[in-house]
């Protein structure tokens, strides 16, 4: 990795391919130079502390044994409180309490927690989030839809203050909003500006990794970002040419290496090995940029490789039990941390029972939405399998449309002209994605619907938005209560709606999962099974040593998940055929 760095540093990419294990280790490196480092995470399903093994928080903590390391987390809950306080602060003693009522009210929508997330995520690049000032700025970010959406809003919030100067929306009056335009306009030209900036897009040397970073790429450069970097991480070298499992991944590995999409192959690369070992704590993370304590730490890692094959029911097991008592239709969600195989999973689960003769509907809540990367690889789809999108733009557009056509039929023109200015905002489009979420899951009492859920954090934002709908319903209906069924009604119906949590075998995506688990309980919600992807403990044949140590450590985890976790436990061994899908759907094990 080059010696030189800019003040702020960008870390972004697919979920689950290492963008935190990277940003830590480059926090680290810096840290120990002497450099004072701040690193932030702006993803709501950090996980710094694991990785960090220090205290992570809400407010800024130097790391434990590090004193020139600091870390915060960007809660999106607590950036919304605090920039609700902003803008209602100043109308205390001058607004009547109505108008203090309905500005909080306007206030309470999952679009307020994002310009809120941005308000403070940009502090940091200006210096008005710290005490004190730091050397460097680092940024482990969430995954690429999420992280280009935060970057597209002020541009978006310029738009339509420019369109709408008077209103006032679901961010509270545009004063508030325009106050801290300047502030925006200074953070974007810091990030635009080469010597200041550079964004490093990580990888990992699999197809649809790199799809993404590409068209990430390419979203950077039409905002401006043009200082870029590629990482690509966990490549495989095999140890044991004779392990025709390690043989096929290294194979696979080298063939993406020679094959980096066309946007990505003017950037400058660095690649990084996978380890026998999982990187936390601040050794590990040394050793991910020091290739001599890196092989002291193989090294000690290697002198014991026990390998104990580890069965778990299967995927179709799974769809087994989702048809028991003849059951013909129903909601299934996966949901986990981005890159755990969310996706996949949806897309067999809903195959396999289209397979089997049911009516099915595959949709997908996630901006980055990889369902086709997946059902391309197949000759076919069956006939009975409906796959749609939950597009946040197409569904906004036909949001607006319908309320246009409802709302302003006995509109004049400037009355219309108005309407359609407010429906410009860009909070129209949390109520469109919420609208066309609702009409899935209503959909699901008379097929099955396999929804593929966004990245953890960025789904419980939606799930948080039905549930303050569910609020709303109960508070205005004139209907009995038990005449009521909200979307998030139908979430708690255990017979109704299966959720399918989805992770790998290994610590941190293990206690991520269990962190989703328990948000989900607190909200009523029941996981039905848990999925576990990536199994190499399920695999007979393993002979290379870094397979079989990475292969050895599952076990205590699996168990962990089996006996104090799941209700359920199936699983996914780890598939080495270029075309994993249809590899999946044809396995009878």
């Amino acid at each position: 990795m080059e010696q030189s760095y800019t003040q702020y540093l960008f870390f972004t990419g697919k979920g689950g391919v290492g963008k935190t294990s990277l940003a830590c280790a480059t926090a680290v490196r810096l840290a120990d130079q002497g450099k004072k480092v701040l690193l932030i995470s702006t993803d709501p399903a950090s996980n710094l502390e694991d990785v960090l093994q220090t205290p992570v928080g809400e407010q800024i903590q130097v790391h434990q044994k590090l004193p020139t390391l600091f870390t915060i987390n960007i809660s999106p809950d607590v950036s919304a409180n605090e920039y609700r306080e902003r803008v209602i602060q100043p109308m205390m003693g001058m607004a009547t309490e109505s108008e203090i009522k309905k500005v909080k009210e306007g206030l309470s929508g999952a679009c307020t927690t994002e310009i809120a997330s941005f308000d403070e995520f940009s502090r940091f690049v200006t210096g008005e989030g710290t005490e004190g000032s730091y050397d460097m700025v680092i940024f482990d970010t969430a995954p690429t839809g999420h992280t280009i959406r935060l970057l597209e809003l002020p541009s978006a919030w310029d738009d339509f203050l420019e369109n709408n100067p008077g209103g006032a929306s679901c961010i509270g009056p545009s004063s508030a909003l325009k106050s801290s335009k300047e502030r925006y306009k200074k953070v974007i030209q810091s990030l635009r500006d080469p010597q200041l900036t550079t964004f490093y897009l990580v990888s990992r040397p699999e197809k649809s990794s790199l799809k993404e970073a590409a068209k990430t790429s390419v979203e950077l450069r039409d905002l401006g970002f043009e200082n870029q970097k590629l990482f690509i991480n966990g490549v495989f070298k095999a140890l044991d040419q004779t392990d025709s499992v390690a043989h096929r991944i290294e194979f696979l590995a080298d063939k993406q290496l020679h094959e980096i999409p066309l946007a990505l192959q003017h950037l400058p690369l660095q690649t990084y090995p996978l380890l026998p070992y999982n990187v936390l704590g601040l050794r590990k993370l040394r050793s991910m940029l020091d290739q001599v304590l890196q092989s002291q730490i193989v090294a000690e890692e290697m002198a014991s490789s026990p390998h104990n094959l580890y069965h778990l029911d299967s995927i179709r097991d799974l769809v087994d039990s989702l048809e028991e008592h003849g059951r013909t239709s129903g909601l299934i969600m996966t949901m986990g941390k981005g890159g755990v195989g969310k996706t996949i999973a949806a897309a067999t689960i809903a195959c396999l029972l289209a397979n089997r003769g049911h009516r099915v509907l595959l949709t997908t809540t996630d901006p980055a939405a990889h369902i086709n990367d997946f059902l391309s690889q197949l000759d076919r789809i069956p006939d009975n399998l409906q796959v749609e999108r939950i597009d946040p733009k197409v569904e906004t557009q036909s949001y607006i449309q319908k309320i246009m056509l409802q709302k302003g039929v006995n509109l004049d023109e400037n009355a219309k002209n108005l309407l359609l200015e407010d429906l410009q905002s860009p909070c129209t489009e949390e109520v469109a994605v919420f609208h066309a979420f609702s009409k899935a899951i209503h959909s699901a009492s008379r097929q099955f619907v396999v929804m593929d859920t966004a990245p953890t954090g960025h789904t419980l934002l939606l799930l948080d938005t039905t549930g303050s709908y569910h609020k709303e319903v109960l508070k205005h209906s004139s209907l009995s209560a038990t005449k009521i069924r909200t979307p998030y009604m139908a979430l708690q119906d255990k017979e109704f709606a299966k959720i399918v949590l989805v992770a790998l075998p290994e610590t941190t995506p293990m206690r991520e999962a269990a962190d989703l688990q328990e948000d989900l309980r607190r909200a009523g919600i029941e996981p039905y099974a848990w999925l576990i992807n990536q199994c190499l403990s399920a695999l007979p044949q393993l002979k290379d040593p870094i397979l079989k140590k990475r292969a050895s450590a599952e076990g205590a985890i699996i168990e962990q998940i089996q006996t104090k976790l799941a209700h359920r436990t199936f699983g996914i061994p780890y598939l080495t055929e270029e075309l994993v899908f249809p590899e999946l759907l044809s396995m009878n094990y």
